[in-house]
């Protein structure tokens, strides 16, 4: 065979083998996915093509192309999936516009047409952002929007600008991480010469007056579900000055200790007379975060007013703020109610519709009119249980021990406390006459008497020695193992790492003091504890859980002096449990046996 032909038939079997090898890939390849082409045309309200328009074709998984209008008003954009797209429109000075295009919007040729026609706007809403949390300095990075008419961020000099827009009504909004969201509307009205200004403060929005979301959200927490003010000893021990701490919470406003109980005032300085009347925002009121149950549903004021009569009664009344909300705003438990008596009255809010949540709670009272307007409603007592409570009454259900007045509606309704350290040191001595800026600086030291809830069942404390808050008994022949003389509660979540009680204390003299710690269960489960270690000069079990000990040593300038009682919590772990640390009379007409209380500590 000649190298001619022997050619040939290479060449023609090479030939046979590349189509063949092609043939095979075009077989295997899937199908391609069918495109199409969506266009149309943008003209103005009078049918007039507009040139330059942005139009962004958008969709989900697929790549943002823009094109803009030619003088025609048209626009195309060609090879495109099928697929629902969103086409947006915009042009300076012109209303932006934005449409969908669904797949059943594409011919039988593959084409969608999407006309639009835009509306001439050169309206404006500007205006600067400001931070209430830092001292009303621009804000930045705050994002300003009207929907699809537009959105901004704000930079550094907190300025924003939403142009292109008609004059129109608006809800705009102002949103940034950890701020509360800002909603704002805007009437036609505000435009003036087509500009609409809009100055904000975010972060000092206030619900209450002069509390704003954020200052909410650190509110101190009402763990009881009783608080006593006052100086008189009504129904003594438990209504007395030196068991009564209501005024150790957060007031706000004009308010007074006195002895009739903590007052609410209006503010009624020559200044504070030109403000106007108002029945809807607190004039002064004292608040606190409260989880609300089925147990303490019912909230009780006991009351009574000063500066008031029948013809011009004190205003007052209770507001919930549900933290909760999208945007949290005062809401009223029910009318306003009036008073005006200097006796006591009981008055009660039905919180029901708040079950299962912790809301911030105030109790207030408000302006009625301008001018010289002096009204006092005097707060004896702010109480919640499962029903209202009247007079001096104890709380009401069953007790967890008989003679303890805890029960256990009481108890499962206690929020568990979220500080750890207590002191039973006060930073501000006193006496009768003078507690009250005593009380108010417990607030800053996490002092027991104002963290912890007392109980004074049978005798008062010595609220100011200078070794401590002290607990005690009477000098009586009354004797018990089972039922203190007066005790303190709270409740904790005993977990790893929370779950030991050391007690720092001393008592006087040379008789025993008998004290014993408890711990109550939510399902009314009553443990008594002993001590894993204790470092007192003597220390040893009595009958019933009561432990009796000396120890003369330890005070203000000598922290390492006191006795260290240790309590292992550990059994409770995983479970919310109520402690109770109370002193026991044990030996008839031994004389004051005194509990000092230097320092809690969980750990």
């Amino acid at each position: 065979m000649s190298k001619k032909l022997r050619a040939i038939i290479y060449f023609a079997l090479l030939s046979t083998f590349v189509v063949f090898t092609f043939s095979c890939v075009e077989e295997d390849e899937p199908n391609a996915e069918p495109r199409g082409t969506i266009t149309g045309t943008v003209t103005d309200s009078e049918g007039q093509p507009i040139s330059d328009v942005n139009v962004l074709l958008a969709g989900i998984g697929e790549e943002e192309i823009s094109v803009t209008t030619g003088s025609d008003g048209k626009y195309i954009f060609e090879n495109v999936t099928l697929k629902t797209r969103a086409v947006k429109f915009s042009k300076a000075g012109w209303l932006a516009v934005s449409l969908t295009v669904n797949p059943d919007k594409f011919n039988s040729e593959n084409i969608a047409t999407a006309d639009v026609s835009l509306v001439f706007a050169s309206a404006k809403i500007s205006g600067i952002i400001k931070d209430g949390k830092n001292g009303d300095a621009p804000l930045e990075g705050v994002t300003v929007s009207v929907g699809v008419a537009g959105t901004v961020t704000t930079g550094s000099d907190g300025v924003y600008m939403l142009e292109n827009l008609i004059v129109d009504e608006y809800t705009v909004t102002f949103t940034k991480a950890n701020y509360e969201t800002v909603t704002k509307n805007v009437s036609e009205a505000d435009f003036v010469d087509g500009v609409a200004a809009l100055d904000i403060v975010m972060g000092s929005s206030e619900i209450l007056r002069g509390l704003t979301y954020a200052d909410l959200l650190t509110a101190e927490k009402w763990y009881y579900n009783e608080y006593r003010g006052g100086r008189n000893a009504d129904a003594y021990p438990r209504w007395d000055w030196a068991c009564n701490y209501m005024s150790a919470l957060d007031f706000r406003g004009a308010w007074q200790e006195q002895n009739e109980g903590t007052t609410l005032q209006i503010r009624n300085n020559e200044a504070d007379r030109s403000n106007p009347a108002d029945l809807n925002v607190f004039d002064s009121y004292v608040y606190g975060s409260k989880l609300i149950t089925e147990d303490n549903k019912i909230l009780s004021l006991r009351v009574s007013t000063h500066n008031a009569d029948e013809a011009n009664p004190a205003y007052f009344g209770v507001q919930i703020v549900d933290m909760s909300d999208a945007q949290p705003t005062a809401v009223k438990i029910g009318e306003n109610r009036t008073y005006a008596s200097g006796s006591y009255g009981d008055i009660e809010f039905d919180l029901s519709e708040y079950v299962g949540k912790e809301v911030i709670v105030a109790v207030g009272i408000y302006r009625q009119s301008t001018g010289d307007y002096w009204k006092q409603l005097v707060l004896r007592a702010i109480r919640f249980a499962d029903r209202k409570v009247e007079n001096w009454d104890w709380l009401p259900g069953t007790e967890v021990v008989e003679g303890w007045k805890l029960t256990q509606e009481t108890v499962r309704s206690t929020m568990p406390h979220t500080k750890k350290s207590f002191t039973g040191i006060s930073p501000v001595s006193g006496n009768r006459d003078n507690y009250v800026d005593a009380y108010r600086a417990w607030r800053t030291v996490d002092h027991v008497a104002a963290e912890w809830f007392f109980v004074p069942l049978k005798k008062d404390p010595e609220v100011f020695p200078s070794e401590g808050y002290l607990i005690k008994t009477r000098n009586t022949p009354e004797t018990s193992t089972q039922v203190p003389e007066a005790y303190l509660y709270s409740k904790f979540s005993i977990s790893a790492g929370s779950n030991q009680l050391t007690l720092s204390t001393r008592n006087f003299g040379d008789n025993f003091t008998y004290f014993k710690l408890t711990s109550i269960e939510d399902d009314g489960t009553v443990t008594h504890l002993d001590p894993q270690s204790n470092t007192a000069d003597e220390a040893s079990a009595a009958e019933e859980g009561v432990w009796e000990f000396k120890h003369g040593d330890g005070g203000a300038g000598n922290p390492e002096g006191y006795a260290s009682f240790v309590y292992d919590l550990a059994q409770f772990n995983g479970k919310d449990v109520t402690l109770s640390l109370g002193v026991y009379n044990v030996e008839a007409n031994s004389g004051e046996n005194k509990l000092v209380i230097h320092r809690i500590d969980m750990n």
